[in-house]
């Protein structure tokens, strides 16, 4: 068999660039481990307002930065930045936008309030990082979605960009972790995550309010292999994740789990090619 040799990392966390979680040390050292074992790996994040661009020395890409997204009708410039993990020989892309990421902190601000834009934030992430990889003219074989933040980004590559020669034979995998958000998404989320080759039917599934298991089931409906990634996640979640029939990565030791992750890859690779 073929061995899925590119590997796309839309993540949510990743440390230096915010303080260390279990989400954000995977996010950091995963696409490492998975580089030195002999595969091209591309790695974005969002530009949480929490980021010191000095420190960590950001750059803005212009080529790649100047797209409008729109979301609810309203253009939303997409901003491109990058900065290096010179011990990891890793780069790693930031989506930013200055309505939803500049002098903003992650899912809540400093008093532990969520942000109500939430579910903008979240489409507009999954949008630009595919818009980018686009630009990028780079055809990826797994895309490997970690966390709600990219909990969109399996409907859009299976839909809305499944005939983009960078995603058409791109399998996505799925990470669920215990993080999660409290506040449900506001009423008309549903309408505005359509995009064209999105069809109502599409989201059939997602029943309003949309929470956080409901986001979570739906990245799985359109992924073709799910991790579960902390060791206590959402059980109405993980059991979805069983009845669907695709191939799971159970809880992995932070010791075992690249290797795990590595092999999985091909697992489902290899799954879809038969």
């Amino acid at each position: 068999m073929t061995k899925a040799n590119k590997v796309l990392f839309i993540t949510q966390e990743i440390t230096p660039y915010v303080p260390e979680s279990e989400m954000s040390l995977v996010g950091r050292h995963l696409p490492q481990a998975i580089q030195e074992k002999g595969r091209e790996i591309r790695t974005f994040m969002p530009k949480w307002g929490n980021i010191n661009e000095r420190r960590n020395q950001l750059h803005e890409v212009i080529r790649l930065s100047g797209m409008n997204l729109i979301i609810d009708d309203t253009d939303h410039p997409l901003i491109i930045k990058v900065a290096s993990i010179q011990s990891a020989r890793m780069q790693v892309y930031f989506i930013d936008n200055d309505d939803y990421f500049q002098n903003r902190l992650q899912a809540a601000d400093e008093n532990g309030v969520e942000y109500d834009d939430n579910d903008s934030r979240a489409i507009f992430y999954a949008r630009g990082v595919l818009e980018t990889v686009k630009k990028l003219r780079w055809c990826p074989d797994i895309i490997h979605c970690q966390g709600w933040m990219a909990a969109l980004a399996p409907l859009y590559i299976k839909k809305a960009y499944k005939d983009e020669p960078s995603f058409r034979d791109a399998k996505v995998v799925f990470s669920v972790f215990e993080d999660d958000f409290k506040e449900s998404f506001s009423a008309d989320f549903v309408n505005r995550l359509m995009l064209k080759g999105v069809a109502k039917k599409d989201v059939a599934n997602l029943k309003t309010p949309v929470d956080y298991a409901t986001l979570c089931k739906l990245a799985i409906d359109y992924s073709d292999g799910v991790i579960q990634q902390s060791e206590n996640i959402n059980e109405e979640v993980l059991e979805h994740a069983r009845q669907s029939g695709k191939p799971i990565l159970e809880y992995q030791t932070p010791e075992t789990f690249a290797d795990a992750c590595n092999e999985f890859y091909d697992k489902v690779w290899e799954t879809e090619q038969k």
